[in-house]
């Protein structure tokens, strides 16, 4: 599995040969440095430790600080942990750009969707409002969320208003249409988590290709 960290860039169209248009979202990926490897000597499984986005050492705490020092390299904002089945080809310092991806290569995104806020049942879960005729006050009103006399409570994970969003999110067997490695972009089709800007984690697919 090949692992990247990155940005999203925002949304774009891409046209293909035959001059379909399609929309992809533009992901700004690595440079990202190998800040540590772990082995079953040491640490009991084989995995590659990849940093991305240099960060002040004043914002960075101290053992990230040691450990960027180490290898003569910024501290990193965003750390994440390939897990491999074998002993991995890289060692610590080594860089991964945007190419070590290909045109048409199956991957997963990982991200934060947007936050919501508070919100209630119509925009959270997608109820149907009320009637609003004939003196209804049901707008957009939940409902009945229990029984009274049994179990006399309600039930947990009653779909109800509250909080909607800003939460981990993986969208699964999306297609990567362009690789752009002189200025380390991914062009992806289709939308991924999270707001332009935001931090997003491009993994190759685990489950294979989609149908349809």
């Amino acid at each position: 599995m090949t692992l990247i960290l990155g940005r999203k860039k925002g949304m774009t169209q891409f046209f293909a040969e035959d001059g379909t248009a399609i929309g992809c979202t533009v992901v700004e990926a690595g440079p990202c440095v190998v800040m540590q490897v772990r082995t079953p000597d040491c640490d009991g499984y084989h995995a590659v430790q990849w940093g991305f986005e240099d960060v002040k050492e004043s914002r960075a705490k101290k053992p990230q600080r040691e450990q960027a020092a180490a290898i003569k390299v910024a501290p990193k904002r965003f750390l994440r942990e390939e897990r491999l089945a074998g002993a991995p080809e890289v060692v610590v310092g080594d860089v991964l750009n945007a190419e070590a991806f290909e045109t048409g290569t199956i991957v997963d995104v990982i991200g934060t969707t947007k936050g919501r806020g508070f919100a209630g049942t119509i925009k959270r879960h997608g109820f149907s409002r009320g009637p609003k005729t004939h003196g209804s006050k049901n707008y957009r009103r939940p409902g009945s969320i229990g029984c009274s006399a049994y179990p006399g409570r309600v039930f947990k994970g009653k779909r109800m208003s509250g909080h909607y969003g800003s939460k981990r999110q993986t969208t699964k067997n999306l297609e990567i249409v362009r690789v752009d490695a002189e200025r380390g972009l991914l062009f992806i089709r289709g939308a991924v988590p999270g707001h332009r800007g935001s931090f997003v984690q491009v993994q190759t697919a685990r489950t294979g290709v989609k149908k349809g």
